[in-house]
């Protein structure tokens, strides 16, 4: 593939300094020497690092860096908080002017003499333009786009050996599952008619809901290459007063905000998987407004139910459900050690109660964490649930440093009817141990008549090991236990108004001495 080994050469300079420390941290002179002690203050810079790097080399690499903020069992915190932020404001360097895209697309269709630029970067431009009456937006993607992703992945393919060759043997498994589920969240992207389709979707979801504001798409201009959509103005979520000029306060919004992506995700089963600041605005009358939906998703109905019980088991605490909620969602092998998963999430749970701040992202670092040890992979609907859940959760706390995304959720969860009230709760576990007692409870009289008429019949025989051989015990040890039960009986016996406590003590002590005189004897 023209320019890959050139390109294969730049990405492995531009990261060559970051994996030298990361070598070092292992073996201070490489190859060998004890392993250094590194800051939370390097580590962070460390971070930045990257996220600048990965910022310089594109938007297949950005992708990445989004992507690992998902996953906490490969990055550290301190990465994962910085990846997280990262956004597709990238150098405007890669593929072709936008402009020509317009121009072979809608040329004939609009009055390009009204076409004004609003947001520009190295995936798509975003242009406001006139059409039938109205100021409409166009986002464009860069024409030459897809052969410089298609040659950033196979170098990001190519670097997936190098990277397992230092990896931690139960790293190995998820890197390599990441670069595949990586490739198909990417390639996805790319795709601005599925985008498209996704976002009116979205906003047919919405129709009733007057707070939240998905923008129209107008479908007969649209393309694999440029969506034609509703202009809508508003202010960045985040901006100091965008949410004091409207009189909203911040705990509202915050909540509006998870309450929408949990009806996405949970009720609608399509959902819009990017909420950083730069998607979601507010505007002059204080609805939401949710922008840019390329890294969006369909869930199938068994996805959807899947999920559902995700958030049920994880606000509920319920390890059984949890773990087969995992297993159902191709997240852990059918295979796996079901007993040690248990003990692991057992684990995990307790970790959780014990804190006074449980977050979304906790739970998962928590969770992601202790499975560790386990062979186990995050599919690309669940990574995406993960980063809606991290980066939204991000945003919310940003609003209101005191938002408990965990309680918004058990109360989103009521009101849908996806878990019963706490009494509810109560009458359903006894409702269920009643249906599965009540068949084994209707079978017992035919067994006990079976099991009765095989002892009359002599036709039953127990044959029991014991645990340890007798032999060697100590044969007087009987006259000690009779003893010892006779002087717990005399203790008793004083609260009696009759004085039977001492004939007690006497055929205690007689055992005792009994027990002695064995004891000597042996």
């Amino acid at each position: 593939m023209k320019g890959y080994y050139l390109r294969y050469l730049q990405v492995l300079v531009s990261f060559f300094p970051l994996a030298l420390a990361f070598l070092r941290d292992r073996r201070r002179f490489l190859l060998f020497g004890p392993p250094r002690q590194v800051s939370t203050t390097v580590h962070r810079e460390r971070a930045e690092q990257l996220t600048e790097t990965m910022l310089e080399l594109g938007p297949a690499f950005i992708k990445v860096g989004q992507v690992l903020s998902t996953r906490p069992d490969l990055v550290p915190p301190t990465y994962v908080r910085e990846f997280t932020a990262l956004q597709d404001e990238v150098p405007e360097d890669a593929g072709g002017d936008p402009m020509t895209v317009v121009e072979a697309e809608l040329g004939d269709e609009l009055d390009l003499e009204t076409l004004e630029p609003v947001a520009g970067g190295s995936l798509a431009f975003v242009y406001t333009v006139e059409y039938e009456g109205e100021r409409i937006a166009l986002k464009v993607q860069r024409p030459g786009l897809d052969s410089i992703i298609e040659r950033d992945l196979r170098v990001i393919r190519g670097l997936v050996p190098l990277l397992a060759t230092f990896a931690d043997e139960g790293q190995r498994y998820s890197i390599e599952n990441v670069a595949d589920d990586f490739e198909e969240i990417i390639l996805e992207e790319l795709d601005f008619e599925r985008e498209a389709s996704i976002m009116a979707e979205i906003e047919e979801n919405f129709t009733d809901d007057d707070r939240v504001i998905v923008p129209s798409t107008h479908l007969e201009l649209c393309s694999d290459r440029l969506i034609a959509m509703e202009y809508v103005e508003g202010t960045k979520i985040t901006d100091d007063r965008a949410l004091a000029d409207v009189g909203v306060t911040p705990t509202d919004m915050a909540t509006l905000i998870a309450r929408t992506y949990l009806k996405m995700g949970l009720v609608d089963g399509v959902f819009h998987a990017d909420p950083h600041p730069g998607n979601l605005a507010v505007t002059d009358e204080g609805r939401l407004v949710i922008y840019d939906y390329g890294m969006s998703q369909r869930l199938t109905a068994q996805e959807q139910d899947d999920i559902t019980n995700l958030y049920r088991t994880l606000v509920r605490r319920d390890v059984d459900g949890l773990l087969n909620t995992l297993i159902a969602l191709e997240v852990l092998e059918p295979t796996v050690d079901r007993v040690a998963v248990r003990r692991v999430l057992e684990l995990v749970i307790e970790n959780l109660e014990g804190r006074d701040d449980i977050t979304w992202h906790a739970i998962i670092t928590e969770l992601l964490s202790m499975l560790d040890d386990f062979p186990f992979r995050i599919p690309p609907n669940v990574m995406l649930l993960i980063r809606v859940g991290t980066v939204g959760e991000g945003v919310c706390r940003s609003l209101d440093p005191q938002f408990d995304f965990i309680t918004v959720t058990r109360s989103f969860l009521v009101d849908y009817g996806f878990i019963e009230s706490e009494l509810e709760a109560l009458f359903a576990d006894v409702r269920s141990d009643l249906r599965e007692s009540v068949p084994v409870l209707a079978r017992a009289p035919a067994r006990f008549d079976t099991v009765f008429g095989q002892l009359e019949r002599g036709e039953l025989v127990v044959r029991t090991d014991p645990v340890e051989s007798t032999s060697g015990g100590d044969p007087a040890v009987g006259y000690a236990i009779v003893a010892g039960s006779l002087f717990v009986t005399a203790a008793i016996l004083t609260f009696h108004e009759l004085p039977l406590e001492g004939v007690s003590v006497l055929f205690a002590l007689a055992f005792l001495g009994q027990y002695v005189r064995r004891r000597r004897a042996t």
